[in-house]
């Protein structure tokens, strides 16, 4: 068997898509060391530059002191502390939805719903551009797995008009993690009560950074219809909130569902207390520095500027994510070794993380940035144009 994982890890070095782990020397910013190297970063989903925020490493020693460290046992036997219910009652309030629920990860949160909701009987319906995530778990759930390409909601409603099956769930992006595009909520949430469906909207990508006060891609929704039935709203917290883990909001009896069937919710150590306090605080620095988003709007108009001349194409997007259409992956690793060879880091996404022959470079902004960080990307970017 050794030989045959050899020979396909070295197929996969000839494809251009073989993977390093950089090393990371400090905390996540702008000017980071990687490798023993300084580089300025563009690669990191820490858009609003709280990661590394000197209230947010007090809150955790604050935490530490007063939970410890480890929260040693699940939510359900002894592991469900004051500052995770705590927490699950802010992010409720704080997204507009009656009740949240905290799981250790986002792919965890994707995973319990979706397999406590459907099973065979029923069928899912996925935008085709949606995270590995929601891909999984609708594997995983065995219910028909039916995908729609990117965006179209009128192919869309035609499929849900067709299916017999007995629940039917949507599941999508809101902000779309390769591309930096969004989904229509509103328009989805009215196919949902059309044809009695649940949204799985995982807003990853748009919590913290979206909305007035950063309240995500259902801040612009009228109250009644964030507070329909059809509504499950998943957001991380690893992202812009500048620490870890993600939750679900949704109503009441969805809520105790997940509680009582998601097997990745009830089958696994609770996360660290420590952690659920300092969100506390994350929350409060992300609706109060409403300076971290309009920066954010700065840099992205500057940086589209300043691209919007280079021979690869700059997808549309007007979120954090700027996706730098390169076509090959061999092309995409070349343009990001070069750039590192300059001290930038911008990471080449290739398949299967993209379609083949979308592979691209992913710019991430930070409110962390400057103009001149911005800049000096620019510059470098134009420099490799030809070589």
């Amino acid at each position: 068997m050794l030989p045959d994982l050899a020979e396909a890890l070295q197929q996969r070095r000839q494809e251009g898509l073989y993977r390093f782990r950089p090393v990371l020397e400090g905390p996540q910013s702008p000017h980071v060391a990687i490798d023993g190297r300084d580089f300025l970063a563009f690669c990191s989903n820490d858009y609003l530059g709280l990661a590394n925020h000197p209230a947010l490493i007090e809150a955790v020693a604050e935490g530490a002191r007063r939970y410890g460290v480890g929260s040693g046992a699940s939510h359900l036997i002894s592991g469900h502390s004051r500052a995770h219910h705590e927490l699950e009652e802010a992010l409720a309030e704080f997204v507009g939805l009656p009740r949240a629920l905290l799981f250790s990860t986002g792919y965890m949160a994707n995973m319990a719903v979706v397999t406590a909701l459907v099973g065979r009987e029923d069928a899912i319906f996925a935008d085709r551009l949606n995270h590995a995530s929601l891909n999984d778990a609708a594997l995983l759930s065995r219910a028909r797995f039916i995908r729609y390409p990117h965006l179209d909601l009128a192919t869309l409603e035609k499929q849900l008009k067709t299916t017999q099956a007995r629940r039917r769930l949507i599941i999508t992006d809101a902000v779309f993690s390769m591309d930096g595009d969004r989904a229509s909520v509103a328009e989805l949430l009215a196919l949902c009560q059309r044809f009695g469906a649940w949204l799985l909207l995982d807003d990853a990508h748009g919590f913290g950074v979206l909305g007035e006060q950063g309240k995500g891609s259902l801040y612009n929704l009228q109250e009644v219809e964030r507070n329909i039935p059809h509504l499950i709203y998943m957001a991380t917290l690893g992202k812009a909130a500048g620490v870890s883990g993600a939750f679900v909001a949704a109503q009441a009896p969805m809520i105790e569902t997940l509680i009582q069937y998601s097997r990745t919710y009830g089958y696994t150590t609770a996360a660290a207390p420590l952690l659920a306090h300092t969100l506390l605080t994350s929350l409060q620095l992300i609706s109060q520095d409403i300076w971290r988003r309009k920066r954010l709007v700065q840099l992205i108009e500057q940086l589209r500027q300043k691209l919007q001349s280079l021979p690869w194409q700059l997808l549309l997007s007007d979120t954090p994510i700027q996706p730098l259409l390169v076509g090959e992956s061999r092309e995409a690793v070349r343009l990001d070794q070069a750039l590192r060879e300059r001290g930038i880091w911008v990471p080449a996404i290739r398949p299967p993380t993209v379609p083949q022959g979308m592979a691209r470079l992913r710019i991430s902004l930070s409110a962390a940035h400057t103009g001149k960080d911005v800049d000096q990307l620019s510059a470098v970017l134009h420099d490799l144009v030809g070589c």
